[in-house]
């Protein structure tokens, strides 16, 4: 039986690293460069003038945490939401302390499963102040009745209740899943065709978290004129998979000095993969 208390005390602390093989390789993952003669994304997948995508904190901070600590029947959890916030720009390489902490665990009942939050801070190594603030929250189908509080989840974002003032479509390739997991995501339902099968996919499926950059990318292009220090936040909550070779067509409600965002895919009936999406943009990181 899980204990409510012992979850929220759970800390970890890991060491992490990257070099501009990692930024690149993360960049391509995404889609970026897809035509090597746009030069808007040339520079996140070429090392002349590289520039870092705001979501990449994900990579270091990706393994370990608090999270996988508690017990969870890992075979029924389901990522559910996701943040970043930038604290100051990120170097192209660079070597981190990521802490881990448990921001909640909230019980739904007995059959009705259990949503968990996990923070990580990365710092670069000898930098006492953070670089960025990774939240992970993550809904444990297996897991409810453990005798945790039932309210007090932090609300969604809710976009605007009208039309969106821009929509870009943004195609994945078949292989694109592929080249993502080279980032970290070995999880074999995203490669192998019998493990998607398992789980009840007629085929792999793309990273939650590539659809989830593909978002930021759509904000990037429309909102920021590709300078990635423009965004300062960037969180979304997943709703359906995707997979890979579908185009993914976001949703841009831009008032002032954030971008609210849905993500559908039109080829299934307009299918919304991503919602209650928020990019907050700011000159100055956010403390």
């Amino acid at each position: 039986m899980l204990d409510h208390a012992a979850i929220l005390a759970l800390r970890t602390r890991d060491e992490t690293s990257w070099t501009e093989r990692d930024v690149m390789l993360y960049a391509l993952g995404v889609g970026m460069g897809t035509d090597p003669m746009d030069g808007r994304e040339l520079p996140f997948v070429y090392e002349r003038g590289l520039k870092v995508l705001p979501t990449f904190p994900i990579v270091p901070s990706f393994a370990g945490g608090p999270l996988f600590q508690i017990g969870i029947d890992t075979r029924y959890l389901l990522h559910g939401e996701q943040s970043v916030t930038l604290h100051k720009p990120i170097p192209t390489r660079g070597r981190a302390v990521v802490e881990g902490r448990m921001l909640g665990a909230w019980d739904k009942g007995v059959g009705k499963g259990a949503v968990f939050a996990q923070e990580k801070i990365l710092r670069l190594v000898g930098d006492p102040d953070p670089l960025a603030t990774v939240v992970t929250t993550a809904f444990g189908r297996a897991e409810g009745g453990f005798g945790g509080p039932t309210t007090g989840q932090p609300a969604p974002h809710r976009v605007p209740e009208r039309a969106p003032d821009r929509s870009l479509a943004i195609p994945t390739t078949p292989s694109q899943a592929l080249l993502y997991r080279q980032s970290g995501d070995l999880n074999p339902l995203h490669a192998d065709p019998e493990a998607a099968r398992v789980a009840g996919y007629p085929r792999p499926i793309l990273h939650g978290l590539c659809t989830y950059a593909i978002a930021a990318r759509a904000v990037l292009a429309a909102c920021c004129a590709y300078e990635p220090e423009r965004i300062g936040h960037h969180q979304a909550r997943f709703s359906a998979p995707v997979y890979p070779g579908e185009t993914i067509t976001v949703d841009l409600w831009i008032e002032a000095d954030q971008v609210a965002f849905e993500a559908r895919v039109e080829a299934r009936d307009n299918l919304v993969v991503v919602k209650n999406g928020l990019t907050r943009l700011s000159g100055a990181f956010p403390q």
